[in-house]
């Protein structure tokens, strides 16, 4: 399995001498905790002037990436075939100018995003737009000779337009440091590698299940013996499993208290925090730096708070005693009365986007906190509560995804704890 990502352009600003950037892919290579055994060469027109870097490397374990890093469009102007078959063989293509070069900005887009559609032989290549530099607009004269100055900056306007044209995402990098390069920069970079590789997995069964097929000898018709069941395909019954699972408490950790200690409801933490980064927070899966959303935190200090174990009853039913449950105190006690129709919502299996079934149990939700709270305030200051809970904090540069790249990011929850230690409880080694 391998991925293929080809970048244009250069980080650096043409005229300015002491602004040297380093390279935006070395330093994604050189800082990413998934790349391994880098290895690179420089192929060149004539000595002293390479046209390309390439990077030969490991990610996600087994994965060979080749990365070719060309910082000079000329090459479309001297070697048509070779960026022709660069950009034919990409699976993703990254795009970079400095927010301080107009002239190159220009070049770019008058000259080579026509060369680079062109070249691209399928649409379905996800492309990269990252703007480097910080803006150094210090021109304050509003003459047309100062303003058509090729110092200009290049606006994030024009840089959004850019994108559109070509269907692409477009990211602004301030400076080259570890959050902009790799988590950034990184992040959606990662992402599309993820996107390729289920692509090329599932063309490759495809071809795979079309070749056995054809090639298959087919089995005699044989009668069935009577009283023989014919099985069939059974529908899923994952969401009544998982709603069995609250309901049985089986293999809960974690115990949610009143202040007065009077009950006790049962839950399992990763299943909170797979739907709600406030649940992340509590059993700290993630720290306050990481939600960057203070709303949430200071939401999360007003509701729960986790208690020693000592200072409560001994654990519920369910759970060895090996392993104790975290034991939460709800510090609202008409949220708290409201917690197990609320976890049962959780539980159904079914979150925002997933269509007319979320909006059928969300009312479901609504009619039986009705039912308990008399007072209409207290019925909407829980039904508030709970939408705070499910809220996902969103980064700015998702807005500038597709919706269907929005819907794809934010419908993985559990995947997330997928193949980490992070709340893990059960190891599988495969062998063979």
């Amino acid at each position: 399995r391998s991925v293929n990502i080809v970048a244009f352009g250069t980080e650096g600003d043409s005229f300015s001498e002491d602004n040297q950037q380093p390279s935006l892919i070395w330093s994604y290579l050189r800082r990413s905790a998934l790349i391994s055994r880098i290895d690179s060469s420089l192929s060149a027109s004539h000595v002293g002037n390479p046209v390309f870097t390439e990077y030969q490397a490991c990610v996600f374990g087994n994965v060979r990436l080749v990365v070719h890093d060309c910082p000079v469009w000329d090459i479309f102007d001297s070697d048509w075939y070779t960026s022709r078959s660069l950009i034919g063989g990409a699976d993703i293509i990254v795009i970079k100018y400095s927010v301080n070069d107009k002239t190159s900005f220009q070049e770019l887009k008058d000259g080579y995003v026509p060369m680079i559609k062109k070249a691209s032989n399928h649409c379905s290549v996800p492309v990269i737009i990252s703007a480097i530099g910080a803006r150094k607009n210090g021109v304050s004269c509003t003459c047309p000779l100062c303003t058509s100055d090729r110092r200009s900056c290049v606006t994030t306007s024009e840089g959004v337009q850019l994108a559109k044209e070509l269907g692409a995402t477009y990211l602004e990098l301030h400076t080259l440091n570890d959050f902009y390069v790799q988590k950034y920069f990184g992040g959606v970079l990662e992402y599309f590698m993820i996107q390729t590789l289920n692509q090329k997995s599932s063309e490759k069964m495809k071809k795979r299940k079309k070749t056995q097929k054809c090639r298959r000898v087919q089995p005699p018709q044989l009668e069935q013996p009577e009283k023989m069941p014919i099985l069939k395909g059974e529908a899923s019954h994952y969401d009544a499993d998982l709603h069995n699972l609250l309901c049985c408490c089986q293999c809960a950790d974690v115990a949610f208290y009143p202040e007065d200690l009077s009950t006790v409801v049962e839950a399992h933490k990763i299943i909170l925090c797979s739907v709600s980064h406030l649940f992340m927070l509590l059993f700290e899966v993630k720290t306050p730096t990481d939600i960057r959303d203070a709303s949430i935190f200071f939401f999360f200090l007003s509701l729960f708070a986790v208690e020693a174990g000592d200072a409560l009853p001994p654990a519920p039913r369910g759970v060895p005693p090996c392993v104790p449950p975290v034991r939460v105190v709800v510090k609202d006690s008409v949220f708290c009365s409201c917690l197990p129709d609320i976890l049962h919502f959780i539980y159904s299996g079914t979150l925002p986007g997933n269509g007319s079934g979320y909006s059928f149990l969300w009312e479901r939700l609504e009619e039986d906190i009705k039912k308990k709270l008399n007072f209409f305030f207290f019925f909407e200051h829980v039904l508030e509560k709970v939408k705070c809970i499910l809220k996902t904090p969103f980064f700015f540069f998702f807005t500038l995804l597709g919706s269907h790249q929005i819907k794809r990011l934010y419908n993985t929850s559990l995947r997330l704890f997928f193949n980490t230690p992070v709340l893990a409880d059960v190891i599988f080694k495969i062998q063979g």
